[in-house]
């Protein structure tokens, strides 16, 4: 276990410098945080841009799905990503504070509860409220009403948190809900997933043996997840499929979630139900959809 969270710390160090090399975001500080910012393109509709806010794995950074959070903009969507405290890019606080060792073991879902990874409740929230309290973010308006959540792995579970899978975390004002591999273990042990009254996409990968088997088996997050929900789960992925390291599933992992979004967020429903309606392609082993 110590040998397996070794190699996924280093491999964020890569991820981390792969990205501050290549993403194009800007940073800017909000509610006291380190956050990356993709601004949407094109001219922004009456009611204001729909947001995204995302969250990054574990010892990750805010930085580490450039791909994705591109996409998003590309599509239109305002798009805002934290650094946590466990980030390892980004301001100097998070780089000094050395490798965080986990809240609680990853292994053993009864230790964790609402408690566990509050701050990333925190920092979600804060940035959060301070966007909606001024309507718009750098010149660009705001659609209160059109607010999505995006995250990785231990973002994942930040993710499930927020929407009700800890009921003390939820937060109405967010609409739609995309987990990417996400750590959901302990909603799935003693959380409140049949609660979740969000539209839910999940996503994982056959080779992300820690955290997709849980999404996907009998009984997992997915089945525990109310209407409307989606899994999409992509062969060969692994845990890092989600990341800048690679690039196999990027495009389909973007058509997807930009599909997702689109639909529970802007109303565009066409793309997401072609998606889902036509078949599973190469690179997907499982599609399912509950409307």
């Amino acid at each position: 276990m110590k040998r397996k969270l070794a190699a996924g710390v280093l491999a964020y160090f890569v991820l981390a410098l792969c990205a501050c090399r290549a993403q194009e975001a800007s940073h800017i500080a909000v509610a006291g945080r380190d956050v990356a910012v993709w601004r949407p393109l094109g001219t922004a509709p009456a009611v204001g841009n729909p947001l995204i806010l995302f969250s990054h794995g574990f010892g990750g950074c805010n930085t580490q799905s450039v791909f994705l959070m591109q996409a998003l903009a590309k599509a239109g969507y305002l798009v805002l990503a934290p650094n946590h405290r466990d980030a390892r890019c980004g301001s100097a606080r998070h780089k000094s504070d050395g490798i965080h060792k986990p809240e609680a073991p990853f292994s053993d879902a009864e230790k964790w509860s609402d408690a566990t990874y509050r701050d990333r409740h925190d920092d979600m929230e804060a940035v959060l409220n301070a966007v909606l309290a001024a309507k718009s973010f750098e010149g660009i308006p705001v659609d209160a009403s059109r607010v999505g959540i995006a995250g990785h792995s231990l973002g994942g579970y930040t993710v499930l948190g927020l929407v009700g899978g800890w009921a003390s975390w939820k937060d109405p004002r967010i609409k739609a809900a995309l987990a990417l591999s996400p750590h959901c273990s302990p909603f799935v042990a003693k959380g409140d997933l049949g609660t979740m009254d969000v539209p839910m996409m999940y996503q994982g990968g056959t080779r992300d043996l820690g955290e997709s088997p849980l999404v996907g088996k009998p009984g997992g997050a997915y089945d525990k997840t109310t209407k409307p929900k989606f899994y999409v789960e992509f062969a060969g992925a692994g845990h890092f499929a989600w990341t800048n390291l690679n690039r196999r599933y990027q495009t389909s992992i973007e058509a997807y979630g930009v599909a997702f979004f689109d639909a529970y967020l802007k109303g565009e429903t066409k793309r997401l139900s072609q998606l889902m309606d036509s078949g599973r392609p190469n690179d997907v082993s499982d599609l399912r959809a509950a409307r």
